[in-house]
């Protein structure tokens, strides 16, 4: 139900004096709210033709050639059928194609539906449908991989490099759907029009972007993060720097850095803690670093801004709905140790601190944070009704969004986070609705009930518990759900561990008592922690090592496996990283991957080492018994 008490209290109008200045368009540009993307990097090729626009490898687009290229597509697409308004899909792997399709979509008057090329086809297929998406394109060989049900196009193999200059997009069509996890078991496409991200990206304030950057684009395209790394840039005259990596380790990420000299970087905050635990060099070379996802430490926020004093370090928040960021907070000594706030709206954004009636709060008193202003996605698309219970019409405030989040605000207006007023959990930067992976779970025949929860929340261990409660009949094993779950869920939802229990913890009014849930947690999943240690070669020690300290827990046999310990993505980031310092052994997450057990990645060690033995002395000739 809309709220129907006045007088909401934004908490702007608590700041001092000197408000906080909101972005401003380029001189001689239309006010951001008024352009829609495309004219962005339109203005730019007029007044900088020849400027840097996009690196990709050794592939470099001017801002000149990025528009033709963009032109000559979307005359392409034109030709086969694309009319302004249609929903087209895009399917890609992070290049330059990328950035060059995304701006024909948009010159041809499409909305943009990415998708990941690494979920499974039956989400992708359902994301599909839910957007009323008439036509998929991307790259010949994730189609043919794909084989997706619906039409397709492949994009050209080389760029088109000449086209008319089309332009039928405004600031206000949508330019993205973006799909976050659904608590009803289904994903939400959310709309996020043209006007909003321009406004975003365009000469921020909130951190330092000049026509002289390099901006890292390392984050999936379906993660709303990419949409500030590729248009921040553009918006400001500067260059994209296209990570082709799909899952760069630690070490390959701060070599792109430093080899493309990049300026500006977004990280998550479980990637941005993994960095800072190791002092990685890649801070050396940047300027301005933007971290969100989750609520950052202070701790580790503080030991790099001592260790690299120069930097700019921005603690921004957002969700989907507010167009990536809605309010930020430049991080400094000052902050001390306490939890860091989240700071104050950003570039159009309004928000707001009120109770379940949509009434404000006093400051320093906690609230729901509603968040309003000029760069609100336009909803849901296909969910009416879920539209209208987070999209609300508030009779003093006009349309805010909802977040779910808690905050108080302190005097000035800087907002402090306090978590969710709900079952919504953020684990590696991800939203992830726990109900939906439930869903999944509780489909099969063989589960009688399911619960899914967050082990050590808030840190860069966190990681996503199932525990499961079996069906009469033959009981499952955990790592069987967890390898269906796999095939249904994209990776971020696929819990790190699924743990067969006898019953799930209920409060007395009969529903999961999530605080007995988190509790039991704890212990779920340690692999088999009554297994004894077994003898293990020198090497599967030393890799059996790193892998404890990056666990947290003693891994004492080889026949252990990453995931079944509680390893994620992340955590594989830091244990390549720990056994290329300390055995001089770079493996590849792909490698990593495909030897989940100690003893085969010892094995993957011994190998390197041999070659690299080998490569010492190429003239040594082999001892043979031919005379």
């Amino acid at each position: 139900m809309a709220p129907t008490l006045p007088q909401p209290q934004d908490t702007a109008d608590a700041a001092p004096a000197t408000p906080p200045r909101t972005s401003a368009p380029v001189p001689g540009e239309p006010p951001a709210r008024a352009t829609a993307l495309p004219a962005l990097v339109t203005r730019r090729a007029e007044l900088t033709p020849d400027a840097l626009a996009v690196v990709d490898g050794d592939t470099t687009l001017t801002y000149g050639s990025l528009l033709r290229a963009g032109r000559a597509l979307a005359a392409h697409l034109r030709d086969h059928g694309v009319t302004p308004g249609d929903r087209v899909a895009l399917l890609t792997t992070r290049s330059a194609r990328t950035v060059v399709a995304q701006l024909a979509l948009w010159l041809a008057g499409a909305v943009c539906v990415p998708l990941d090329p690494a979920q499974p086809r039956p989400r992708t297929e359902a994301m599909i449908s839910d957007a009323g998406v008439t036509l998929t394109v991307g790259d010949p060989k994730l189609l043919d991989a794909t084989a997706l049900t619906g039409p397709v196009l492949a994009l050209p193999e080389e760029p088109l490099t000449d086209g008319p200059a089309l332009d039928h997009c405004d600031p206000g069509s949508p330019a993205f759907i973006m799909f976050t996890s659904g608590s009803t078991g289904r994903p939400k496409g959310v709309v996020v029009p043209h006007g909003a991200i321009a406004e975003l990206v365009t000469a921020p304030d909130y951190v330092t972007v000049t026509a002289r950057d390099r901006v890292l684009f390392h984050s999936p395209m379906t993660f709303d993060a990419s949409t500030f790394e590729v248009w921040v840039a553009l918006a400001n005259g500067a260059a994209v720097v296209v990570c082709t990596e799909q899952r760069p380790s630690l070490e390959e990420l701060a070599r792109h850095v430093e080899r493309h000299g990049v300026t500006v970087a977004f990280f998550t905050t479980a990637l941005f803690h993994q960095l800072a635990a190791r002092r990685s060099r890649v801070f050396g070379q940047l300027r301005s670093v933007v971290v969100g996802g989750e609520a950052m430490a202070a701790a580790p926020a503080h030991a790099v801004l001592t260790a690299f004093p120069w930097l700019e370090l921005v603690n921004g928040y957002g969700p989907t709905e507010t167009t990536t960021f809605a309010t930020a907070h430049r991080v400094t000594a000052r902050d001390g140790d306490a939890p860091l706030p989240i700071g104050r709206p950003i570039a159009g954004a309004t928000t707001h601190v009120l109770d379940t009636d949509g009434r404000p709060v006093p400051a320093g008193e906690r609230g729901e944070l509603w968040v309003g202003g000029s760069r609100l996605a336009h909803g849901y698309t296909s969910l009416p009704e879920l539209t209208a219970e987070r999209f609300v019409e508030h009779p003093a405030a006009g349309r805010l969004y909802r977040t779910g989040d808690l905050v108080s605000a302190r005097p000035d207006g800087t907002l402090d986070f306090h978590g969710r007023n709900d079952d919504q959990v953020k684990v590696r930067g991800f939203r992830i609705e726990p109900a939906e992976i439930e869903h999944a779970l509780r489909r099969y025949d063989d589960v009688g009930d399911a619960a899914v929860t967050v082990d050590r929340a808030g840190t860069a261990e966190a990681r996503l518990v199932a525990l499961v409660v079996a069906a009469p009949g033959p009981v499952p094993a955990g790592a069987e759900l967890r390898e269906r779950l796999t095939a249904a869920l994209p990776a971020h939802l696929v819990p790190d561990t699924v743990t067969l229990v006898d019953h799930l913890p209920l409060t007395p009014a009969g529903k999961v008592d999530r605080r007995a849930l988190a509790d039991l947690a704890r212990t779920a999943g340690n692999g088999r922690p009554g297994a004894p240690a077994v003898d293990m070669s020198p090497v599967e020690q030393a890799v059996a090592d790193v892998w404890s300290r990056s666990l947290g827990s003693e891994v004492t046999r080889a026949d252990a496996e990453f995931l079944a310990l509680g390893g994620h993505s992340l955590l594989a980031l830091a244990v390549t990283d720990d056994l290329r310092e300390e055995l001089g052994v770079e493996l590849t997450l792909a490698d990593f991957f495909t030897a989940p057990t100690v003893a085969a990645q010892a094995a993957l060690v011994e190998q390197a080492l041999l070659t690299a033995h080998h490569d010492l002395h190429p003239q040594t000739p082999e001892h043979h018994d031919a005379h």
